[in-house]
């Protein structure tokens, strides 16, 4: 990979990562579309996608900066106390709750789940059901909605019921944590997934992305733990991967500013019918190999 296939690759992912698109599915995607040399297969290519992903993971601490001195104190503080007593402490443990599923599958299935990297095809399949997903879960929040609007309750305690992430359950915390379990599928959007799983949970559509990028900034880092020192082998570009990983992190912070406020009034639905569309016709261009 040079330079230039580098940066671009960077830019796609940071631009891509928070957007409920899937980065991992365009970044395994664009090369074979783009008829470049390297082939996803290579043992570096994971590893440098891990990279990115920790690019994208300091431009999410920076922007929750003072959240996660917030948050750390408060998960110490209610694991020494035994108690939880506030909402940052309460938020602390639900990132941890929300963590352990993908914790887990990426121990347990790590050789399973680094061979999809390898093949485009998959790829596009999942960027399908990615879009289908989108749509699914904005007409299960639509009835949801409805539901409210039906409710004899008055106005003040049916906005309650799309609350702030602090206050979801435990086990909605872990069906969210399941849900970006299926970011590991290339194609499936990590953001987009957790979003949705949020919106299930009973949160609005802002507060659902406020949660899903405080909950992938520990697995991000968690897997560059473990696939980042892998880089560090003879005949590896780091200059170019590293050159990467700051344009990824610089359009991440972009990227989930703008998504911050998009999410006050807007919906998945344009990002479910982009991806489906997106899919079918990669599908059709890596049939036609063309």
């Amino acid at each position: 990979m040079n330079l230039w296939q580098a940066l671009f690759i960077g830019l796609l992912q940071g631009t891509t990562e928070l957007f409920p698109v899937s980065s991992l599915g365009h970044a395994v995607l664009i090369p074979s579309l783009l008829h470049w040399s390297f082939k996803q297969s290579d043992p570096s290519f994971l590893p440098f996608l891990v990279l990115l992903h920790l690019g994208t993971a300091t431009a999410l601490l920076v922007l929750y900066r003072e959240q996660w001195v917030a948050i750390i104190r408060g998960f110490f503080a209610a694991a020494i106390r035994g108690q939880i007593r506030t909402d940052d402490e309460r938020l602390a443990m639900l990132l941890l709750v929300g963590t352990i599923p993908a914790a887990i599958l990426g121990v347990f299935l790590e050789t399973r789940i680094k061979s999809l990297f390898a093949s485009p095809f998959e790829a596009a399949v999942f960027l399908v059901a990615n879009g289908v997903l989108m749509l699914a879960f904005e007409v299960l929040r639509r009835r949801a909605e409805r539901r409210a609007a039906l409710d004899s309750a008055p106005r003040a305690e049916q906005e309650e019921g799309f609350g702030q992430a602090e206050r979801i359950s435990f086990r909605a915390a872990a069906l969210v944590g399941a849900c970006q379990a299926l970011a590991f599928l290339p194609g499936i959007s990590r953001s987009g997934v957790t979003i949705g799983g949020g919106l299930l949970a009973g949160l609005r559509h802002e507060e659902a992305a406020r949660f899903s990028f405080l909950l992938a900034t520990p697995v991000i880092l968690g897997a560059g733990l473990v696939e980042v020192p892998q880089l560090f082998s003879s005949g590896v570009p780091i200059g170019e991967y590293l050159a990467g990983t700051v344009l990824a992190g610089i359009a991440a912070y972009a990227s989930a500013r703008f998504l911050l406020r998009y999410f006050r009034s807007g919906r998945l639905d344009p990002y479910g019918w982009y991806c489906i569309a997106a899919g079918l016709v990669s599908l059709a261009l890596l049939r036609l190999n063309l």
